[in-house]
């Protein structure tokens, strides 16, 4: 559902004002993207006039911000009082770096929420936000290639990956990447008008914003579709080898019944979505005996079976040849 509670900005012109928080190792397409869809969205063609918005990176110290790909970026603001800002937006990065912001912004991304302030998660920026405890309650969107990460590090949150970016409340996420800017044309639509999003998305050579609705572009299995509800079905299996859906909850999460996926899946990929759902659980289980020491009852858990023995007659079935005949033969 996409809803967002809009905080009044009460600045002269009431100019749309975002904040950017920039975590270590931050990710700069999605950075870039985001505050250039702004920025051609404040003034007419490319002036970069603040006239209908305007922007600051804010930080407690004034030191470069090295991002994931070494280009650096300055600090241009104090972490000032948040409340004027009509969003901030942490921009994370590389998942590996620990401690992304200090303890100082951390404080800063808190007294912005009890002002009631909308944050916004870019890339694995809603990991800060979760880490800080600010997404409880919230719908979480990240990107397919973190889904499972942010699983095992917040188990209590809502999370999907079929999504490019969500607005929830007074929080929002975002997939990263390329819908940094279709969340930014999204804000600027909602904000200023859309006629400055046409104007800023034409100067970017990018022909109409993708809406929340859209799904992120993967294909899993290599399976080739145009279809958004199969393409979505496609990556919830990816997602839930070990929790695995039963085919009506996997069907009512893409907004379809069963028979209607049924007759989607037989249409598109030639196959029942149970079929395809049994191969997701296959490669995850090759990928675990070939990468991992795991033991069989482990992957067996791992990928929603209940007992060894199922699981490598069902394996042995899909690959013509027990688990352990193929870690033997991987490991020679």
């Amino acid at each position: 559902m996409m809803t967002m509670t809009v905080k009044s900005n009460d600045a002269p012109a009431n100019r749309l004002k975002i904040g950017f928080v920039l975590a270590r190792s931050f990710t700069l397409s999605a950075f870039a993207l985001f505050i250039d869809t702004l920025r051609l969205a404040s003034d007419e063609l490319d002036k970069s006039g603040r006239i209908r918005a305007d922007w600051q990176v804010l930080g407690n110290m004034r030191h470069l911000i090295t991002s994931s790909c070494g280009v650096q970026v300055a600090p241009t603001s104090d972490l000032v009082d948040p409340s004027p800002f009509s969003y901030i937006v942490v921009v994370g990065g590389l998942l590996n770096r620990e401690h992304p912001i200090d303890d100082e912004t951390v404080r800063f991304l808190k007294t912005a929420a009890a002002r009631k302030v909308p944050l916004i998660g870019l890339c694995t920026g809603t990991f800060i936000l979760a880490e800080a405890g600010l997404m409880a309650g919230h719908n979480v969107c990240v990107s397919w290639l973190h889904y499972q990460a942010f699983r095992e590090r917040f188990p209590e949150l809502k999370v999907r990956s079929d999504r490019l970016f969500n607005l929830d409340r007074t929080r929002g996420s975002c997939a990263g990447g390329s819908s940094a800017a279709d969340m930014a044309a999204h804000i600027v639509r909602l904000h200023i008008s859309k006629e400055a999003e046409r104007n800023a998305l034409e100067v970017l050579q990018i022909d109409k914003a993708r809406s929340h609705l859209h799904v992120q572009p993967r294909k899993p299995l290599a399976i080739e579709s145009n279809d958004p509800r199969l393409n979505a079905a496609l990556i919830i299996m990816e997602q839930h080898t070990e929790n695995t859906l039963s085919i009506p909850e996997l069907a009512a999460s893409v907004g379809l019944s069963r028979r209607q996926l049924e007759r989607l899946f037989m249409d598109k990929a030639k196959m029942s979505p149970a079929l395809v759902y049994r191969k997701f659980r296959m490669e995850r289980a090759k990928h675990l005996l070939t990468q991992t020491d795991a033991s069989l009852i482990e992957i067996a858990l791992e990928v929603g079976f209940e007992s060894a023995g199922h699981f490598s007659r069902i394996f042995a079935k899909t690959y013509g040849q027990t688990p352990s005949r193929l870690r033997a033969q991987t490991s020679l």
